[in-house]
Order: C-alpha cells, then structure tokens, then sequence
C-alpha cells in the first residue's frame, strides 16, 4: 500500500513537471518566441514592461537601470542592470545566464542583435495605447505564470477607461500642453498621450497640431489665449526626463494663462510627468494618468 502511494505520487510529480516544461510561444511586435519551458529567468530592458510586471508583482532578474519612476525605486540597486532605456548592455546580458529578454519600444532596434544571445520578445507600444497595454499584461501575465491576475488588472483598467469614455466627451475641449526648458509645446491625437483625444473624446483646440516632436508642436502663451480650452493637461518634461529647471508650474505662472478659461475654472491639470513622458505604457503609469483625469472630472461635477 505504501509502495503504490509513493509510486503514484511520483508519477503525479512526473506528470505535473512535463507540463510545466510545455513549450510556450510568445507573440510579440516582431513575430514570434518560442521557448522550451515557460522562463526561470527573464530580463526586462524597457521601462513599460517593467512597469507592468512590478504591477503583477513579478520578479526580473535584471532590468534596465536608467529613467526609473517613484514606484520602480526599488529595482535601482539591488538587481543586476543590463542596459539603459535605450541602450542594451551586451556584455551583461550574455552574462545573465537569463532564459528571455523583454524589449519594447525604445530598444526595439536592438531586437536581431538581442536574439543571437538569448530568446527576445518585442513588446513595443502600437498605434492603440490601451490594446498595447492590455495584450502586454496578458503576454507578461503568461511568462511570469500570472495569468489570473493579468486577467484582473486588464477588467480593472477597462472599467476605468470605460468611465472615462462617458464622460470625456462632454468635458469641452482641451490642450495637451507640454513645457520643455521654458519652451511651450502642443500633443495632438498620435503623440504619446494622444489616447486623451483619440480614444477618450476630449476635443482637441485645433484639428492640425503635429506630432513629429518629442516637445511638442511649438506654440505661445497667444496661442493658448486665443484657443481658449476647457481643459489643459500639463506635462512638465524637465521633469519627466530629470532635468533641473523652473518647472511647469512657474512658467505657467503669468498673466497670459490668469485670463484662460481652464485657469480661472481651475481646469488645469498637471500630469504625473514621469508616468505621461516616460511610462505612459505601463500599467501603473496608465493608471496613474487615468485617475489623475477622473479626479479632475468629478471635481468639476
């Protein structure tokens, strides 16, 4: 009798490693992995990524060591650093003695250099931020052996995004108004928080605003005057990037923007600057913006 049960408990161990060690095929931006068994060991060169997995509360064992909000502080010294957020350390990484490297979309380029040392998926942002954030934490949710979880964070983001999609549109219209080294610049519908226009229904002041430009199409305190919005949402990219300057808040401090209507409406909005430059594809960093919105709405109401 004893000699069955440790048999059948063996066979039961047997049974349950072999499907553990099932092949797992990763689609991504560039194709497609496949792996021999789901990763012990995974690296994480792309800020978003790490983002969403320090949401899962998954564990790396390196990460990129460059540009780390807040909330990700606790990755700046105790793992190993295999790049920057735009640079991969090659040395490091074939050194990791890792299973699966995760890149996205500042190091996508580095991508065929990246899968001759190890297995590599692209988990670049598309077109559509929020279908980009959820397929990612699904992807990061199967190779970390979160799926559940993945599953839960993806209902929670929709609910919120949801919310927004009712309301936004009734708000009025509103500027993207980012601040780079005392200059003023203006996001459109395709910059990186463009999803406040195109996916939520604020209405933008002007239908030509150009995205081509990391601080923004340039514009003036006139500018702003004369569109008038409901809303303005500020990014201060200095501080997003790190950079040491007067800030958002005391450039925008002038009697130009007291005659606004989002200024004297108190419809000024000043985005987590890390989160809307930096981050904006990770989950955390989306949700942060999200709330950030929400808050703003229901305090007008």
């Amino acid at each position: 009798m004893f000699g069955r049960l440790i048999a059948a408990t063996a066979t039961a161990l047997v049974l349950g490693t072999a499907a553990w060690a099932q092949p797992m095929t990763i689609a991504h931006s560039q194709g497609e992995t496949v792996l021999p068994a789901p990763p012990e060991k995974v690296l994480i060169l792309d800020i978003n990524a790490l983002d969403i997995a320090h949401a899962l509360g998954a564990q790396p064992a390196g990460v990129l060591g460059s540009n780390l909000p807040d909330y990700l502080q606790d990755y700046a010294d105790p793992l190993p650093k295999v790049g920057t957020i735009f640079e991969p350390d090659y040395e490091a990484i074939a050194a990791s003695g890792a299973a699966l490297m995760i890149v996205g979309t500042r190091t996508a380029p580095a991508y065929a250099e990246m899968s001759r040392i190890l297995p590599t998926v692209d988990l670049s942002l598309g077109d559509d931020l929020f279908a980009s954030v959820r397929g990612n934490v699904e992807t990061l949710g199967r190779i970390f052996g979160k799926p559940e979880q993945a599953a839960r964070m993806v209902e929670a983001l929709d609910a919120k995004i949801a919310h927004l999609k009712e309301i936004a549109p009734k708000a009025g219209t509103a500027l993207i108004l980012v601040t780079n080294g005392g200059k003023l610049g203006a996001y459109g519908p395709k910059s990186r928080v463009g999803w406040i226009h195109s996916q939520l229904g604020f209405a933008t002041v002007a239908p030509d605003i150009d995205d081509r430009f990391h601080g923004g199409d340039v514009i003036s305190f006139e500018y702003i005057l004369e569109r008038d919005p409901d809303w303005i949402f500020v990014i201060d990219r200095d501080a997003g990037v790190g950079e040491a300057g007067a800030g958002a808040r005391a450039a925008l401090d002038n009697p130009l923007m007291a005659r606004t209507r989002a200024v004297r409406d108190g419809h000024v909005v000043h985005l987590d600057p890390h989160a809307a430059y930096i981050a904006f594809g990770g989950y955390t960093a989306l949700n942060r913006l999200l709330d950030q919105l929400t808050e703003a709405l229901a305090a007008r109401s």
